[in-house]
Parts: structure tokens; C-alpha cells; sequence
């Protein structure tokens, strides 16, 4: 009988069935004492299911570690590092009140009064403490609970929605207002942590993820360790708002084939017709600046629907919750969640919102302020219109350019990378008490060098076109294979060696061989 020849894309379902990286890296390794050449697969990375579901399928089950691992602790977690992945802005700022203009080049920073709007009330400001722990409660039979939180907040309403999530009157549905608060929802975000941290007086720790609602408008999901009240984070979001104190945007001076064009002379854009020198980046703030009677080009605030939850460390309620927190990192944000083929409504609505983030400027440095009237900062030859290359402005991310997962330093006290070394640690012990020999982790190590000092494995990459490269079915075949025996060989190794211990961290001096 003859087998059935597998084709990439069965191949390909049956890599992602063992979560084997489907679009890997492919690199040559040389090593320079034997001679000896083979081609090593490198995991992508990536983490949008659309591109590799094993990848993202890997990176969204090590945020739920780190999520769980974080949220109800009972000591101060310890920070030996900075990691900028991990935003945790705890100094007071200048701009604390949302009047700040942060050009983002770490140039200088333009600050305007920080006095609060009159329609936002003034927050308390009690004494500070110094512990990222919440609050704990003792019970009369000698049991001690230390509750923390779930928070959702969402943005405005800009019009009537259906069941679907698509506007009732599209032509009155606020297209622009929705852009522009998706473009700038991560300033009020950061807000929020700032007031929140203020009011309170405590270094709020949390574990948020953006994502859309139905109707495609950024929301928060959040899980803060420890409890405060309720009316409190109510009176907090209430007054928390961002102001974008940018040149006017709303009426478009340059648009189709009539666009500025670059004079080489005077080192900038100039209007078609005229040949005058648009305004400059500094020049339009200067005179926003000289304008007392200017006011700001945007207004970001949270929108009236807010729910808050208390949860429990150990209970389904939470396992549940950090579930919810990252069951959609994997997606893109205009992908539809229920089906597969969004209606003809919802792919109009996903339009409108695309086109207007397209042509919205980003940034200072956004091409589409030529549109404007404006020249953006650090302006330079080939700036077109819509074609700002931010992925702000995709079709995927209909303004939500930024980071989806947000996590304060002092969460765990650990970067991602060493999250992703405890879990290899729980894997290593139970391979270690059942007698079986790990791999050396040290092979290829890129510090091997040879007698004579230099380095001993050369690393390349496999271009397409390579005559003597693998083919894909090939190599793909053999990594599914692989891993099919490691988690044969990982599930004998637990019945044998029974549960693992308590502590298998591979980032606690100890930890993994006390255990």
C-alpha cells in the first residue's frame, strides 16, 4: 500500500497540533573545529495566532504565569533590574494633571499649567506607603484572606451600537473621536496608574491587557493586587483625562494629488501652488503656546461603565480571571472573535474605523501631519501622507499601536525572560528526579571558542534560494517528531518522579534543587 505524501499544509496543522513553530528561522550552524554544518530552526516568536498559533499559543500561557504568579503575593517582590518592557512609573511628573506635551525623542519638554480642568474633581492625596501589598483580613477561626481586584474600564460611547457591535446610524456614529481615542489610549491609561497611585498613596501593582470590545473601542482589563473602595477607583476614572496639546488636525489643508512637496534648498515642505515654507513641528507648538486662549487638539477620558471585583488568591473566580485576561492576546484587534466571516455591516464598520486611523497623525514624527498644514518634527525627503509606517494606522491594530500587555515593575520583580527560565526549571527538576539526562543546554553556546581563542560555532542565516537548505516539510517533519518524543518522555518522567515541589524557580538562588 502506498502512504499519502504530506504536503506543507498538513504538515503544517499537524506542527501546530505538537505547538511546533510553523514559520521558523532557519540558521546555519558551523562548527569551526570539526567542519561540521547542520540547519537549526528558531522559533519565531511571534504572538498573533494569525502568523504562528504555536508561538503566540507559548506566549500567552507564559503571561498567565506571570499574571498568576504576581497578583496575590504575600511579600515584596525584590527588583535587582530595570526592565523596560515593564512600565511602573511611580515619580510624581511635571504634566501630573494631563497638560504636558512629550514630543517622545527625549528632547525638550514642553509644559503647560498644571492646573486640573474645571469639569475634572481634585483627588485626595493621603500619606504615602511604601508596600505594594493589599490589605489583610483575619477571620475568628484563625484564617488570614488577602483580597486583590479585577478592574474593567472602557471608553465613551460614540453612538448607538447593535448586538453585532456595528452602529445602529454609521452617519452618526463618532468615527473620528473613536480613532483619535484609540490612537491616545495608552496616555490615559498611564494616567489612570498615576491618579490611582495618588489617591490611594500605595505603588499600585497591576497586570492589564488592552483589547477591543464588539464594537472595536479599546477597554482595560486588570488585575490589581490588593482592594480599595469602589467609590474611590469610581471617583479616580472620573477624573482622570488626557489632554493632546498638538496643532489643530481637524480640517484637512492638503489632500489627493495636491500635497506639499520637499524643497531640497530650504531643507522642508512647501506649499504646491505658493512655494512658502509649511510651519515647522516647534514652530506650530510655539504658536499654540503663545495662544492664550488655545485649547487642546484632543481630550481622552474613560467612559461611565467600570466593573470591579474582588477576588480570592487560590479560587476558581481567579483562575478563571487570569484566563480572561489573556484569552485574546493571541488575536488581532480588528479580528472578529465569534466567527470566522464578519458581516458585510461589521467589514464597513472595521472600514471606517481603518480609514480614519489611517490618515489621523500618530505621533510628532506622523507623515500625515502634511495633511495639516504642518511639518512633523525631525521632518525629512519621501514623507507621504497614509503611509506613516506605525502599526498604528494598520488595518490589524485600527490604532492600538502600542504594547497589548501592560505590568508594573514591582508585579513579580521578574522580567519575562525569567518567567520563561521557571517554567524550563519545572520541566528540568522533573526530568532530574526521574534519572533522565537533559540535553547540555551549552551546546552551540556562542562563548565555546577554541584553542586559539576564537569563537568556536559560527552562526548564518539561511537564505530562500539556498540549494543546500532543508526543505521545510522536511525540517518541520523532523521538529514535530522531536517534540512529540520530549513530551513522551516528560509525561513518563512525572508519573515517576510523583508532584513537583513547592518552589521551582529558576531565578531563586537554590530554589529548584531545595525542592
Amino acid at each position: 500500500m502506498t502512504l499519502p505524501r504530506l504536503d506543507n499544509d498538513t504538515v503544517r496543522g499537524l506542527a501546530v497540533a505538537e505547538r511546533v513553530c510553523v514559520r521558523p528561522i532557519m540558521s546555519r550552524l558551523t562548527d569551526t573545529e570539526t567542519g561540521d554544518t547542520r540547519t537549526v530552526l528558531i522559533p519565531c516568536g511571534s504572538t498573533r495566532e494569525t502568523v504562528c498559533p504555536s508561538c503566540a499559543d507559548r506566549a500567552r500561557r507564559l503571561r498567565m504565569q506571570q499574571c498568576r504568579e504576581g497578583w496575590h503575593l504575600t511579600e515584596e517582590p525584590t527588583t535587582d533590574h530595570d526592565d523596560n518592557g515593564q512600565n511602573d512609573d511611580e515619580n510624581e511628573e511635571n504634566d501630573s494633571d494631563g497638560n504636558g506635551q512629550d514630543d517622545g525623542d527625549g528632547g525638550a519638554r514642553r509644559v503647560r499649567s498644571t492646573r486640573r480642568r474645571d469639569d475634572a474633581d481634585d483627588l485626595p492625596r493621603p500619606p504615602k506607603q511604601h508596600t505594594t501589598l493589599g490589605r489583610s483580613f483575619d477571620t475568628p477561626d484563625g484564617k488570614t484572606y488577602r483580597p486583590s481586584m479585577f478592574v474593567t474600564l472602557t471608553m465613551p460611547s460614540y453612538g448607538r451600537v447593535t448586538r453585532e457591535g456595528v452602529p445602529v446610524d454609521p452617519d452618526s456614529y463618532d468615527y473620528r473621536r473613536a480613532a483619535l481615542d484609540a490612537l491616545h489610549f495608552p496616555k490615559v491609561v498611564d494616567r489612570f496608574w498615576q491618579n490611582l497611585r495618588r489617591a490611594t498613596g500605595m505603588p499600585v501593582q497591576y497586570f492589564a491587557t488592552v483589547e477591543p470590545q464588539r464594537r472595536l473601542a479599546p477597554h482595560l482589563h486588570a488585575a490589581v493586587r490588593g482592594t480599595f473602595p469602589r467609590a474611590l477607583i469610581r471617583q479616580v476614572v472620573a477624573a482622570t483625562y488626557h489632554q493632546l496639546w498638538w496643532p489643530p488636525h481637524d480640517e484637512v489643508v492638503y489632500d489627493g494629488d495636491r500635497l506639499p512637496v520637499w524643497d531640497e534648498h530650504a531643507g522642508g515642505y512647501c506649499d504646491p501652488d505658493t512655494g512658502a515654507l509649511l510651519p515647522t513641528w516647534d514652530a506650530a507648538l510655539d504658536a499654540l503656546d503663545a495662544d492664550p486662549d488655545a485649547e487642546p487638539a484632543h481630550v481622552v477620558r474613560f467612559g461611565t461603565q467600570i466593573d470591579m471585583q474582588g477576588i480570592l488568591a487560590g479560587t476558581p473566580a481567579a483562575d478563571r480571571r487570569v484566563g480572561y485576561l489573556t484569552k485574546y492576546l493571541t488575536k488581532n484587534i480588528s479580528d472578529d472573535i465569534d466567527t470566522d466571516e464578519p458581516s458585510a455591516a461589521r467589514q464597513a464598520h472595521i472600514d471606517r474605523i481603518a480609514h480614519e486611523v489611517r490618515w489621523l497623525p500618530c505621533a510628532p514624527t506622523c507623515a500625515n501631519w502634511l495633511r495639516f498644514g504642518v511639518q512633523p518634527k525631525n521632518t525629512r525627503p519621501g514623507l507621504v501622507p497614509g503611509l506613516c509606517r506605525s502599526k498604528a494606522h494598520d488595518r490589524d491594530h485600527l490604532g492600538l499601536g502600542g504594547r497589548r500587555v501592560l505590568v508594573s515593575r514591582r508585579w513579580t520583580g521578574k522580567t519575562l525572560t525569567e518567567h520563561k527560565a521557571d517554567r524550563a526549571a519545572v520541566v528540568r527538576t522533573v526530568l532530574a528526579e526521574a534519572g533522565v539526562e537533559m540535553d547540555d543546554h551549552g551546546e552551540f553556546s556562542a562563548t565555546a571558542t577554541r584553542s586559539d581563542g576564537q569563537p568556536r560555532y559560527v552562526w548564518s542565516t539561511v537564505k530562500p534560494g539556498d540549494t543546500d537548505a532543508p526543505s521545510y516539510l522536511r525540517l518541520i517533519a523532523h521538529a514535530i517528531t522531536r517534540r512529540q518524543a520530549w513530551r513522551e518522555q516528560y509525561e513518563q518522567a512525572k508519573q515517576r518522579a510523583g508532584p513537583p515541589g513547592p518552589n521551582l524557580s529558576a531565578t531563586i538562588p537554590g530554589a529548584a534543587t531545595a525542592a
